[in-house]
């Protein structure tokens, strides 16, 4: 009877066990999928950083440089807000 019970005991922690050790592998892909995912995101947004900073530069050679270029830089900029507001009033309105 007690050597029953025991072998009951063990197959229980056994499969309990069994239940751990899958989930903690679980547990581990997932980590290594997110630590690959944020990797993936870190250079993504280190490129983004090199771009905006070469864009900054030679945005600030322009200002720097002349009278005319201020206007044109001017111009293009009030061109680039009304460019992003129209995009963002056409996908509101196609979204809707």
């Amino acid at each position: 009877m007690l050597d029953a019970e025991n072998k009951l005991m063990a197959e229980n922690l056994a499969t309990k066990v069994s239940r751990l050790k899958s989930l903690a592998y679980d547990i581990d892909k997932d980590v290594e999928e997110q630590n690959n995912y944020l990797d993936g995101m870190d250079s993504n947004f280190l490129s983004a950083t090199g771009l905006l900073t070469g864009s900054v530069k030679r945005f600030s050679t322009m200002v720097r440089s002349s009278r005319d270029n201020r206007k044109i830089l001017c111009y293009v900029s009030v061109g680039l807000v009304l460019v992003f507001f129209l995009l963002y009033y056409l996908v509101t309105r196609v979204q809707n």
